[in-house]
């Protein structure tokens, strides 16, 4: 229900905009029609990926990385997450799939944490961006911060 009341308010924005500007409205929905083709290509391998990964791993083996192992466990699956980033759209499916192949809710909440927040993979092009300091500081307090919410998970549930 919720979707639908996304999509509405987006669908009166955008008639509210090509009201007011419809050259405007234009030039921005073209923008962005090109930049969704530029992301599809990796979406796509992404997920097609992840679906391949996980039709090779059985859950009984999901099960057992995620639920076994203790901390060190716990700690391997963040630091597996923090090597690269994934886009939400991608990893919240995913960590339904994981969760239903058996994984634990503490150490998923801190891999998919970490999978969208800490990229240390991608680093080098957001030290280009943003430079050595600011790069550091937001992984790091990224990485503190997926750890935090894994360990709040464990302790709740």
């Amino acid at each position: 229900m919720s979707s639908l009341i996304l999509l509405a308010l987006a669908l009166s924005g955008l008639l509210l905009s090509a009201r007011k500007d419809r050259a405007r409205t234009r030039t921005a929905l073209e923008a962005a029609w090109r930049s969704w083709l530029g992301l599809l290509p990796s979406l796509l391998g992404l997920t097609a990926g992840i679906g391949l990964a996980t039709a090779l791993i059985s859950p009984q083996a999901v099960a057992r990385l995620f639920h076994e192992h203790g901390a060190a466990g716990f700690l391997l699956l963040s630091g597996l997450g923090a090597l690269i980033t994934i886009p939400s759209p991608v990893a919240y499916p995913l960590a339904g799939t994981l969760h239903r192949m058996g994984a634990s809710l503490p150490a998923l909440a801190s891999f998919i944490t970490t999978l969208t927040m800490v990229g240390l993979l991608t680093a080098p092009l957001e030290v280009k961006a943003f430079g050595r300091a600011f790069t550091f500081r937001r992984q790091a307090l990224s990485l503190v911060l997926a750890l935090a919410i894994g360990a709040a998970m464990g302790v709740l549930l």
